[in-house]
């Protein structure tokens, strides 16, 4: 299971980190990402409807890899596994929510900035890890000092991760994929129009492409 999901992490190479308020903007999001190339989307538990665009999303885009951000507990877990999510990130590393989705059989991608983070997550057998705030951690220095040791061992940073450097971020062989907002920010849908959100988005593959081919 795992490994199916770090290799499609891999060709994906960047996964949006959507935060919807309304249900109405999941289906319309769904179309322009799948558009531009961008087959998954990280839809964050910090909004009420998650759950809900989280379904929409998938019957949207049935191809599409959806998962949930921002989990927090397992309550969120089974709700957006209720929800159709195909994957489970949380913003730092909760060994009830990684217990309870390796119970469930479902990718989880906790949080891990520090050598006891990830340590605690190989020991479940799980060989890539979220790593947030990437940018107030030290971004690729942090990353790169931490793989030494950890050999084998991969990144999905987010947080901080924006045009400026996803290219760099994804050339360093530690990292999986990244997250990231820039492509989904509501700014660019609030008027209902998502072609700012595809445009986006095809601009963020071309970088995937040219680092990954």
């Amino acid at each position: 299971m795992y490994e199916k999901f770090y290799g499609q992490l891999e060709k994906l190479g960047i996964v949006p980190v959507v935060a919807l308020e309304k249900v109405d903007d999941a289906a319309p999001m769904a179309h322009a990402l799948m558009r531009a190339g961008m087959r998954s989307a990280e839809v964050t538990f910090r909004t009420a409807c998650a759950a809900e665009c989280i379904a929409a999303m998938h019957e949207a885009e049935p191809e599409m890899c959806v998962g949930a951000g921002t989990v927090l507990n397992n309550e969120q877990t089974d709700r957006a596994v209720a929800a159709g999510a195909q994957f489970i990130v949380s913003p730092g590393y909760s060994e009830d929510v990684v217990s309870h989705c390796i119970e469930l059989g479902v990718p989880v991608l906790p949080g891990c900035v520090t050598p006891s983070d990830i340590t605690a997550a190989i020991g479940h057998g799980l060989h890539v890890t979220k790593f947030f705030p990437a940018a107030q951690y030290g971004g690729l220095a942090t990353i790169k000092a931490l793989a030494a040791p950890f050999v084998g061992h991969r990144f999905m940073p987010t947080g901080g991760v924006s045009t400026a450097n996803v290219e760099e971020y994804l050339s360093c062989p530690s990292i999986a994929a990244c997250g990231g907002t820039w492509m989904v920010k509501p700014t660019l849908f609030a008027d209902g129009d998502f072609s700012r959100v595809e445009a986006a988005a095809r601009e963020a593959m071309d970088v995937v492409r040219k680092v990954r081919g």
